[in-house]
């Protein structure tokens, strides 16, 4: 932020920091989870691979259900959650959001009762295919909710935060899966675990790049010491469940406990990095004055500036209080 004055003042924050809790970035694993688990359950299902099917199934429902406890507790009264609901907007991440987690939650209930007991033949028709519909977008609104906020970490990664949310539900879900599933049957979960980790490793790439000194947080303080263990964990366990996975249970378990364990680490890692960026005026005042210097967007100096530009062409009787005449 060197290249320009990045000052506030007094030096005091622009932005306040975030008021969420810590619940936040596990409802963000826990809803990618169990939204992608939900995709690979249904697509399992019509290949016949019935074992894969029922323990993703199984995590999907896990994932859903426990997700909306975690919201209410962040937003400490339950009826908060339920206000949520009173309307759908579809221009808001946060109600989209909470109506798609409110509805894909139930019907992945059913489509695991099915799968593991038989409960609700009929129903399950329509459940799993609709479970399977729902769960992509809950397992990427979270970074549109994010990019929606002033925060400038988050904010000017919009476009390129989905690409890692996915690729972080993709990696989690293919993780857990292969973990709960006779290495035999769970070709298909280790190559979703595979490919969503190296999709989100590039994507968290892509990000930080484009951010160029915005991404400083993501260097520094909890959220660097969180993305150093996030891309420790993600690296090892893919290369794990990969490689040895598909040959021994037990190697599929501990690749698939780092992976999923790595794709946690990530989701607070953007989530410290947030408050770390609204702490610092220069991640806001910087990059909005120098927006301003490239005529990007009007500030307060440029309109100053074109003022007086104008003032100078147009001369004014100071006595008259009009336009002096030739």
């Amino acid at each position: 932020m060197s290249s320009v004055d990045s000052r506030s003042y007094y030096g005091q924050p622009v932005l306040k920091e975030p008021v969420w809790t810590p619940e936040i970035p596990v409802y963000f694993f826990t809803g990618g989870l169990g939204g992608a688990s939900a995709g690979l359950a249904f697509l399992s299902e019509l290949r016949g691979n019935d074992q894969l099917a029922r323990r993703a199934w199984a995590a999907s429902f896990a994932g859903l259900a426990v997700s909306p406890p975690l919201l209410i507790s962040d937003l400490g009264v339950p009826r908060r959650f339920l206000n949520m609901l009173r309307m759908f907007k579809v221009t808001s991440p946060m109600s989209v959001g909470s109506w798609l987690l409110t509805a894909a939650a139930p019907v992945t209930g059913v489509a695991a009762a099915n799968a593991w007991a038989g409960l609700f033949p009929r129903l399950s028709r329509v459940a799993r295919p609709a479970a399977a519909l729902l769960g992509l977008p809950v397992s990427t609104y979270t970074a549109a909710l994010i990019t929606n906020t002033s925060i400038p970490v988050w904010h000017e990664a919009r476009g390129r935060l989905a690409f890692v949310s996915a690729g972080g539900a993709a990696a989690s879900a293919g993780a857990v899966v292969a973990a709960a599933t006779p290495t035999d049957a769970a070709g298909p979960a280790r190559r979703l675990a595979v490919g969503g980790a190296a999709a989100e490793l590039i994507g968290l790439r892509v990000m930080k790049r484009g951010l160029g000194e915005l991404a400083e947080p993501y260097h520094e303080g909890k959220a660097g010491r969180y993305s150093k263990l996030g891309l420790a964990l993600t690296t090892a366990g893919a290369g794990v469940l990969g490689g040895a996975g598909g040959r021994s249970r037990l190697a599929a378990v501990a690749g698939g406990t780092m992976l999923a364990a790595g794709a946690l680490a990530e989701r607070f890692s953007i989530f410290r990095a947030g408050f770390q960026s609204a702490a610092d005026p220069r991640y806001v005042v910087g990059p909005q004055r120098a927006r301003i210097e490239r005529g990007e967007t009007r500030g307060a100096a440029r309109q100053s500036a074109k003022l007086q530009d104008v003032s100078a062409e147009t001369p004014v009787d100071l006595q008259g209080g009009g336009r002096t005449r030739g």
